[in-house]
């Protein structure tokens, strides 16, 4: 009996070890996924603000940067990187310093390596418009995602032919949650946007709590007062770099980031990918632009050429599309716009549910060359019901909205918005939403506004709708019956689930997430899960309004004759 246990006990040790060997044979670095049961890592928010720490970061980096017996023979395919972060849905963002000779057009492949000798292929996405960045996206391996600490990759031009020549990775990846990711200088101060500082709506960080650091050198670096604290912008005093400078260093880009001091965590340097650049508005004119429109847009070139020409033709000057890292025929669409003679602008953004941050970005980007800007999205239409008898569109239709006095002080005028239905629509209308989408809500919905630049508060703090204005300035509400924006909002299903898979707002929730049920944000009795509603095509409509289908028709339609003959509208074109 004793001898039949010995040997039963003997394969059951024996089938331990051929798993365990199994295991590290698929997951080499899967100790590693343990690591947070260690007693050290049991507090993981003091951990991960200790690891930020300058002094602790400026150790990091010299490990990093050490040279390795390897680097030599790899250097030739081997690319330099910054920082890389983590950004939703695993997409992984490796920086590139404008000085790296890379490029999209050369036909050369490139790939992530991970710490754990997985790999995934890489692609030159974006050169950030401030920085001269260059932005490669690659997709976190899923047998690299169990793994913890996430660990930045490394870049190379083409597989390697050892990995193991690759230098010791060991640098924690940034986490798109907590991170500074853009700055921009006025004549007055540094704007710092930074994730995770204030993260609950209306609930703001105090700016005595907050400094602004230069460079990151522990030993050089210029911190100077965070003056206001609102969202995810902060306005930090101009520094004086001469510390920072010299010779050697004259021509290096100086990074910057935001220091918290708090009781509870002590001192705290956030993560950051932005970088210290003079002072920059959008190019001088003879005069400003009397009335121009931004809006935040994602892969929506398809609605683009309807909004610019529509609201061209009532009096926009200029548009100001912040691009959220479109990957459709958005500047494609751009160019066509601009060599018929309308004036658009692209300003890459690719930053995640950052609407409010973006809008702030652009009242100081474009103070300079625009007075008035219009911040509607491009589902969104303004009229005016007084324009129904009109035979044709008249730029100066727009610009009646705008005070004729100059010494008036209203300084924001605000639109109330009609949400329109699926209207029956299964797919996105050939003619255009104005043309699909006829049946609404009955009673109106927020509202839109239209900025005097010069007004907005130098928190620049906004609800995406409407700013705060300085304490001269007055805020002018219209009726319905005066001004209303249409707002395509639940279009057919198809657009609508996409558009819905991506928010860009801050404090709004993916939709698919099962939290905030009660939201205005949401879709009144849609679920969390991505499946057509039942009856979808008819949800929504209980006034049928085709005031503004009528107009464009009227103004826009080509080879029309009757309301019910084939025709196009000039966007169609």
């Amino acid at each position: 009996m004793a001898y039949r246990f010995r040997i039963d006990l003997f394969f059951v040790f024996l089938s331990i070890l051929v798993l365990a060997g199994c295991y590290l044979r698929l997951y080499p670095n899967g100790a590693d996924s343990f690591e947070y049961l260690r007693p050290d890592r049991l507090s993981l928010r003091t951990r991960s603000y200790e690891m930020f720490r300058p002094q602790k970061a400026l150790r990091e980096e010299e490990e990093l940067v050490r040279p390795s017996r390897h680097v030599s023979s790899v250097r030739d395919w081997i690319i330099p990187t910054g920082d890389s972060v983590l950004f939703p849905e695993w997409e992984v963002l490796v920086f590139v310093s404008p000085e790296v000779d890379v490029a999209a057009e050369s036909g050369e492949e490139y790939q992530c390596v991970f710490h754990n000798n997985e790999t995934s292929p890489a692609r030159l996405d974006w050169v950030l418009p401030f920085t001269k960045s260059r932005a490669f996206k690659c997709v976190l391996p899923r047998r690299t995602r169990r793994l913890r600490p996430f660990i930045q990759p490394a870049l190379t031009r083409a597989a390697p032919a050892n990995r193991g020549e690759i230098p010791p990775l060991t640098k924690k990846l940034f986490r798109w949650t907590f991170l500074v990711y853009e700055s921009f200088s006025t004549e007055n101060d540094v704007v710092l946007f930074a994730k995770g500082v204030n993260n609950r709506q209306g609930i703001n960080r105090p700016p005595s709590e907050l400094r602004c650091v230069f460079g990151d050198n522990a030993t050089t670096a210029v911190s100077t007062a965070v003056t206001a604290s609102n969202q995810e912008v902060f306005l930090c005093r101009r520094p004086d770099l001469t510390a920072l400078l010299n010779e050697e260093t004259e021509n290096q880009r100086i990074k910057v980031s935001i220091e918290i001091s708090d009781e509870e965590n002590g001192v705290v340097l956030i993560p950051s990918v932005a970088y210290y650049t003079p002072m920059r508005t959008l190019a001088t004119h003879e005069q400003k632009y009397q009335l121009c429109a931004s809006t935040m847009i994602y892969n929506a070139a398809k609605f683009l050429k309807e909004w610019v020409i529509y609201h061209s033709r009532i009096g926009i000057e200029k548009f100001i599309l912040y691009d959220n890292g479109s990957d459709d025929e958005l500047l494609n669409i751009v160019e066509e716009l601009n060599q018929n003679g309308f004036n658009v602008e692209t300003v890459l953004w690719p930053w995640p549910k950052t609407q409010e941050a973006g809008f702030s970005h652009s009242a100081i980007y474009a103070k300079q060359t625009c007075k008035w800007m219009l911040y509607v999205d491009v589902d969104e239409f303004v009229f005016s019901p007084k324009w129904n008898n009109s035979s044709t569109p008249s730029t100066q239709m727009l610009s009646s909205l705008i005070p004729k006095n100059p010494n008036s002080k209203i300084g924001q005028i605000s639109i109330s918005c009609n949400e329109f239905g699926p209207s029956n629509q299964q797919t996105h209308p050939i003619h255009g939403v104005t043309q699909g989408y006829t049946c609404r809500r009955r009673f109106e919905q927020r509202h839109k506004s239209v900025v005097l630049l010069d007004a907005v508060d130098s928190s620049l703090c906004n609800a995406v709708h409407h700013f705060v204005l300085k304490e001269d300035f007055k805020w002018k509400k219209l009726s319905l019956n005066q001004w209303v924006v249409n707002h395509y909002k639940y279009q057919a299903w198809s657009e609508f689930k996409a558009k819905f898979r991506r928010r860009v707002s801050a404090y709004v929730s993916d939709w698919r997430d099962e939290r905030n049920p009660h939201s205005k944000d949401r879709a009144p009795g849609l679920g969390f899960l991505p499946i057509e509603p039942k009856g979808w095509a008819n949800k929504f409509c209980e006034v049928n309004d085709e005031s503004l289908k009528t107009m464009t028709q009227r103004w826009f339609g080509i080879g029309m004759i009757t309301s019910t003959s084939e025709y196009k509208m000039a966007w169609e074109e």
